[in-house]
């Protein structure tokens, strides 16, 4: 006879609530901000970079938000700098190590529009970002709300506003990094994806550990593993 599961023996899930910019560039850079307003680290952005040649970089603001993305995702090099991002006019100003990043954004579309009523509670629960994953694979290509993550997890976004990008200027290690340009390649950091068409969308995302530990990514070779990691939660060391 099956018995009720505790909470014990449920899934621990970790909220991110927040909003992912992605897009691309002429040089054949991909760039994706992830600029989180609530999270189970606080208020903190980071930023994932595919360059041309393959290479695929975390820029975090702490040891202990780079080992957790770390840990989800899959990276070349993972760097630990300061992230500042500021908003004015729809205009979004970044600045991570050597990346100083600003882009623009447009009017909503019609499915902006409609993402906006999706209530907070709703977009938090996973049977949402199940049931929305196909009409995301259909209305925008290059997305999925739903999917395995590193290390055991499973993750879900829910999207509850969307707006295009007009116009990026960036600059990485001192190289311009060209005009807008669809992402196109799409980004190879694991699950994470964001539409084709460059966007920043407000997310609620969810990330749950299923028991399967099944890690995705390997300790960077800038950054020795740290002895003080647990199973399924950030080490705590100082970067």
């Amino acid at each position: 006879m099956s018995r009720k599961r505790s909470d014990a023996d449920r899934p621990a899930r970790l909220l991110f609530e927040g909003w992912i910019a992605g897009m691309g560039t002429s040089s054949g850079t991909r760039i994706v901000l992830g600029h989180w307003e609530r999270s189970p680290f606080g208020p903190f952005s980071d930023v994932m970079i595919e360059l041309a040649n393959g290479q695929r970089v975390l820029l975090a603001p702490t040891g202990e938000t780079a080992d957790f993305i770390a840990g989800v995702y899959v990276f070349d090099t993972v760097r630990v700098v300061p992230v500042d991002v500021s908003l004015g006019a729809g205009t979004w100003t970044v600045r991570a190590g050597s990346l100083d990043l600003r882009f623009s954004t447009g009017r909503r579309g019609p499915l902006g529009l409609g993402l906006r009523v999706v209530p907070g509670a709703l977009a938090r629960r996973p049977a949402w970002a199940t049931l929305t994953d196909f009409p995301a694979r259909l209305l925008l290509t290059g997305v999925r709300t739903r999917g395995s993550a590193g290390s055991g997890r499973r993750e879900w976004y829910g999207a509850r506003d969307l707006r295009p990008i007009r116009a990026v200027a960036a600059t990485f290690e001192g190289d311009d990094l060209g005009a807008l340009t669809p992402v196109d390649p799409p980004v190879r950091f694991g699950f994470g994806s964001v539409p084709r068409k460059p966007a920043v969308t407000r997310v609620v995302t969810t990330v749950a550990r299923t028991g399967r530990s099944r890690r995705t990514s390997r300790p960077p070779p800038d950054r020795p593993p740290c002895a003080g990691a647990r199973p399924y939660w950030p080490c705590a060391c100082p970067p």
